[in-house]
């Protein structure tokens, strides 16, 4: 099991410096991954908002062993192209550190909507099945072409790939069993961020995992399964009961979240500090 943490990039979290200190201090604290929010817009009052791509090279600079990445990006208000490039980019900078999370974008209506881009979740899953075949094909460093619904891309090579074998890894969130389609798209990809994982059961998990097992093809390499959730407590010998409960039912990734709320920064800060569960 690796634990990680997860936080927002507006609100109280809007200062990149600070991040990157944050991102530092979880490193040092023993975490394994620190993952952020990405959004343009969020809500409809006047919090201060920052690019989490520019984050991410912040904290890609002031790391060295901890995996990071959004989670998750929505590809389908992104040019899939100008994402190779920023993956690889990052990837490089960390020297192969990055995971990219992926969905289909929430709110729909301030996200796209209010800028002119179609809000109709069958489009924005078309964009994003599309974006991530293009990913590929253009981190794979080898000439590419595609023609889709919705990209199309004349024959060209980009360089140079990932420092990853055989590819950055690619998360896909999706809400179960509310839409099963992201969890069919999660099956060709490297892993899945279930939302509201908080309230899955371990009879859930095995469910979940089960479907995407059947969809998964047989030949497909590692898969890692996040459990987004406040972490178990109670003495060392219930913590770690729990955690390998979880961990049998297929997690692989605990994360721990929070909000943009005012002070949730100095709680987050200090969540860190005491680093993850030691069983």
């Amino acid at each position: 099991m690796r634990f990680g943490v997860h936080i927002p990039n507006f609100g109280d979290f809007h200062d990149l410096r600070a991040i990157a200190e944050l991102a530092h201090d979880a490193e040092v604290a023993g975490w394994d991954g620190f993952f952020l929010w990405d959004h343009i817009l969020y809500a409809r009052t006047k919090r201060p908002v920052i690019d989490p791509w520019i984050a991410l090279a912040a904290i890609a600079m002031r790391t060295e062993r901890i995996r990071f990445g959004p989670l998750v990006t929505a590809l389908a208000r992104r040019r899939p192209w100008k994402v190779a490039r920023e993956t690889v980019s990052l990837d490089h900078l960390s020297g192969g550190r990055l995971i990219l999370g992926v969905g289909l974008g929430f709110p729909p209506d301030n996200e796209f909507a209010r800028f002119g881009e179609d809000p109709d979740p069958k489009v924005r899953a078309g964009k994003l099945d599309e974006g991530l075949d293009i990913l590929v094909g253009l981190w794979s460093g080898k000439p590419f072409h595609y023609a889709g619904q919705h990209y199309q891309v004349e024959r060209t090579v980009f360089w140079p790939p990932p420092v990853q074998v055989p590819r950055i890894p690619i998360w896909v969130a999706g809400t179960w069993p509310k839409h099963l389609a992201p969890f069919r798209r999660a099956a060709r990809w490297d892993g899945v961020c279930p939302e509201g994982a908080g309230k899955m059961t371990l009879h859930d998990q095995r469910v979940m995992l089960d479907y995407i097992r059947q969809h998964r093809p047989a030949e497909a390499g590692p898969f890692d399964v996040v459990r987004a959730a406040r972490l178990p407590t109670g003495d060392v010998g219930e913590v770690r009961a729990t955690i390998v409960a979880w961990e049998a039912a297929g997690v692989t990734w605990w994360i721990v979240g929070t909000t943009g709320r005012p002070g949730a920064y100095a709680d987050m800060r200090a969540r860190i500090l005491d680093g993850p569960p030691r069983t």
